[in-house]
């Protein structure tokens, strides 16, 4: 039974995370290139000129399928068609301790 109250703390965790995106004003991308796995749910925000922070949650939304990144791609509409030109930030999160830096970071953007 506390492996599956496990499961269902990390689903929610995933929707949490997924509502807060759609709070902060992310657009969800359809992605048809490649550079992405199929059937992830791709966020993408533009922080600077060309500048994106990307959330790319797989469709199970487990914790251990959640990746955050910085990238610079040529344009919004490049962003799931075409491999950023450029990382600069990658993040994967991978346990509680990732999670819990990753809420801070959305926290401390919204101030």
């Amino acid at each position: 039974m506390a492996y599956f109250n496990h499961e269902i703390k990390i689903y929610m965790d995933g929707q949490k995370i997924i509502k807060t995106l759609r709070h902060k004003d992310f657009i969800k991308v359809t992605h048809t290139g490649t550079c992405f796995e199929d059937g992830a749910a791709i966020y993408a925000k533009e922080i600077r000129e060309n500048i994106f922070l990307l959330f790319i949650i797989l469709k199970d939304i487990d914790i251990e399928n959640i990746q955050a990144l910085i990238a610079h791609f040529d344009c919004f509409n490049s962003i799931g068609l075409k491999e950023p030109e450029q990382i600069m930030f990658y993040l994967s999160i991978r346990d509680k301790n990732d999670l819990h830096y990753f809420e801070q970071y959305l926290k401390a953007s919204h101030n």
